[in-house]
């Protein structure tokens, strides 16, 4: 029943592990700039970045994987995604908490809303898998194509809002300066 899958998920994990590399080379050569500038928007939004691919390549890997039965496979499909729901709160959490940056509508559907439904469809389909079978394989399918759309956003958007320096991500910055993002 997995076998059908195989191809997918050599693909999606091998771009999963590649894009996860990219954002790490990416976060170096910023970090080499003043990184108190930056330690804020980073931790909210780049590392949550990294989970998600780290996740896409997690599930990839797992699906792939010659496990004698779908038991493991629920389990730990099961596991990841709660703990990516709760993740996500978390930072969701963080990120209404900035002081140096006032979150759009935009930030939220990337780094909240679509996150979460990932992580909600893959806990769906470990729950689904052992119930329904083989239709219940489309389920952390979408959620490692969805995790990995939202991860390259995110890096695309961290990039370019920390590229072009518009925003001065400093720590102490009073409220009353906080600018919107413009993208």
């Amino acid at each position: 029943m997995l076998s059908s899958w195989n191809s997918f998920y050599v693909m999606t994990g091998s771009s999963a592990a590649a894009l996860t590399g990219l954002v790490f080379i990416v976060i170096t050569l910023i970090s080499e700039k003043d990184s108190a500038k930056s330690e804020s928007g980073l931790s909210t939004y780049t590392t949550p970045t990294v989970v998600h691919f780290s996740c896409a390549l997690l599930t990839s890997a797992i699906m792939c994987a010659p496990f004698a039965s779908l038991v493991p496979i629920t389990v730990i499909l099961g596991l990841a995604g709660v703990a990516g729901m709760v993740y996500v709160l978390l930072i969701a959490g963080r990120q209404a908490r900035m002081r140096t940056y006032r979150p759009d509508m935009e930030d939220w559907t990337w780094n909240v809303v679509l996150p979460f439904i990932a992580y909600a469809t893959l806990t769906a389909g470990a729950i689904a898998l052992p119930l329904s079978g083989s239709g219940a394989l489309f389920a952390p399918a979408t959620a490692v194509a969805l995790l990995i759309a939202v991860g390259i956003h995110n890096a695309w958007d961290v990039v370019t809002f920390l590229a072009t320096g518009k925003v001065d991500l400093l720590p102490d910055e009073p409220p009353s300066a906080i600018p919107e993002k413009s993208d």
